[in-house]
C-alpha cells in the first residue's frame, strides 16, 4: 500500500514589486500580497487598514528586499493599521 505524504515545505521566492503583509487582527501568521507600484501598494495598505494589521515590507528585486538605506526594514505603520 502507498501513503501519500504532505510535501514539504520550501522557502517562497518572491517576486519583483513591493509587498505587504495582512493579518487578521491577534493572528500570528499573514498574508502577503504584492502590488506593481509603490503607490499601489500604499492603497492596498490603507484599504486593509481598517479591519485587519498591516506591515509594509517594501520593494523586492530578485526576490531580496531592496534597501536604498540598510537602516530601513519591515516596518509597522501604525497610523495606517488603525
Amino acid at each position: 500500500m502507498n501513503y501519500t505524504r504532505k510535501p514539504e515545505m520550501r522557502e517562497v521566492k518572491l517576486k519583483n514589486g513591493f509587498y505587504i503583509e495582512v493579518y487578521n487582527k491577534g493572528v500570528r501568521n499573514g498574508v502577503k500580497i504584492r502590488s506593481e507600484s509603490k503607490k499601489a501598494m500604499d492603497d492596498a495598505a490603507s484599504q486593509y487598514a481598517s479591519y485587519k494589521e498591516v506591515i509594509i515590507l517594501g520593494e523586492y528585486k530578485n526576490g531580496v528586499p531592496f534597501k536604498d538605506d540598510p537602516a530601513d526594514g519591515p516596518q509597522f505603520n501604525p497610523s495606517i493599521a488603525q
